[in-house]
């Protein structure tokens, strides 16, 4: 199963990453850039694989280059109050 299939696999997937860039030493500006450009590539290049998905999507393909900066913002908070939940 992909981490793409269930939508919290997706989350989980990403919040781990996420703490591994900031144990990295990653800057926030840099994983911002990064999320907006993994937005990008699923947003071209990845079916969506559940309802989730297939509205971010949507929501990228309508929203400007300045609105996709804070979709991908906004993901990245929604990851990272999710590792903060736990």
């Amino acid at each position: 199963m992909s981490v793409l299939d269930n939508f919290d696999s997706w989350k989980g997937f990403l919040s781990n990453k996420l703490q591994q860039a900031q144990q990295q030493g990653m800057s926030q500006q840099t994983i911002s850039n990064v999320a907006s450009d993994v937005g990008d590539y699923l947003a071209q290049s990845v079916d969506p694989k559940n309802p989730e998905e297939a509205v971010l999507r949507e929501l990228w393909n309508a929203a400007s280059e300045q609105e996709q900066h804070a979709i991908a913002n906004t993901m990245v908070k929604l990851v990272q109050n999710k590792g903060n939940m736990n």
